[in-house]
């Protein structure tokens, strides 16, 4: 199955010139027990202007949620991504999202990408500094590879195009098929008239899943929106579109492990990962994602070339290394 960003075959570049293609108390006496507990209750219980939600908060702090997988799609702020990407640096990540010339242009605003976030507290949030910023440039290099609009003589070079596009231009199908009657796929095209030109995989996902597989449901339930009858939202809604990307990248699916997995340093290849040499990296993480058409061929498609020029960039602008395995030329494919 085909999902997140995966597919590298519509998206049209900006260039004129250039070729249409695409590409998460030990109290040490009981007299200090007695003490802190009153004292632990008393501040848990402060109502002010916030009431209960901030004792709730409080509590929140000092016992957070599990911290694997999406889980909450509440807007409850508990991610660290802020902290790694602010407004100012989103913005010089992303340089042209917003040109008149992007399609997508005012789609993905920091605020959606943050508040999406924050669904997935473990994103940008598992291991030290350098892992929780390396994980974030590598996502985004994904999504910016899926949604890019640059070319090779771009303005400030074609790594600094990403979230330009939303759509896929001349998709190779329209994903749905009506003759179909599992759930996922048993969607009506005259209900959505414009849905074969739907890039749900940028930066969400599209439901190509074939009959009789329950992960495009598995999906459409995680997420908690009507993916079904109304699919377009990804393409509508930016909150939505990041909570799909995320979820896609937070999620393990047997036999491949998540992209967050792998770039925080949590992924243990099994025997038959061992042979197939598929290697903890950034490369691996293009592999789960679009394996089957970029991975263990002889050389370095521009396809992953082009993926791991947007992570060298966010990397360097976030001043951190990338690791080793960018690629995944020696990578079986899942």
């Amino acid at each position: 199955m085909e999902t997140l960003l995966a597919s590298a075959a519509g998206r049209r570049r900006l260039n004129p010139a250039a070729p249409r293609g695409r590409d998460a108390l030990h109290a040490p006496t009981m007299a200090h027990g007695l003490l802190l507990a009153p004292i632990l209750l008393a501040t848990l219980l402060i109502v002010s202007n916030a009431g209960v939600a901030e004792a709730w908060w409080r509590w929140d702090c000092w016992f957070p949620r599990s911290s694997s997988g999406g889980g909450d799609y509440g807007e409850e702020s508990h991610s660290h991504v802020s902290s790694i990407i602010t407004e100012d640096v989103y913005k010089s990540f992303f340089l042209h999202k917003d040109d008149a010339a992007c399609p997508a242009h005012g789609f993905y605003d920091y605020a959606s990408f943050v508040r999406a976030a924050d669904a997935f507290p473990a994103f940008g949030g598992d291991g030290d500094d350098a892992t929780r910023k390396r994980e974030v440039a590598a996502f985004l290099a994904q999504i910016s590879h899926e949604t890019t609009g640059g070319w090779a003589t771009a303005p400030d070079g074609p790594y600094a195009w990403g979230l330009c596009f939303k759509e896929e231009i001349n998709p190779p199908s329209n994903y749905c098929d009506p003759t179909v009657t599992h759930p996922t796929m048993a969607v009506d095209p005259s209900s959505s008239p414009g849905n074969n030109n739907l890039a749900l995989h940028s930066p969400g996902f599209f439901l190509d899943s074939g009959p009789g597989d329950d992960e495009g449901d598995d999906e459409l339930k995680a997420l908690g929106f009507d993916g079904l009858g109304n699919p377009e939202i990804v393409a509508g809604d930016s909150l939505v579109a990041f909570k799909t990307a995320l979820w896609f990248w937070m999620t393990a699916r047997a036999p491949k492990p998540s992209c967050h997995d792998v770039m925080v340093g949590r992924y243990r290849p099994s025997y038959n990962d061992t042979v197939a040499n598929r290697v903890p990296g950034f490369g691996l993480t293009t592999n789960i994602i679009n394996g089957g058409i970029e991975c263990g061929s002889p050389g370095v498609p521009a396809a992953v070339n082009d993926r791991i020029g947007f992570f060298r960039r966010y990397c360097g602008l976030l001043g951190v290394d990338v690791g080793n395995n960018l690629d995944c030329a020696q990578q079986t494919p899942y």
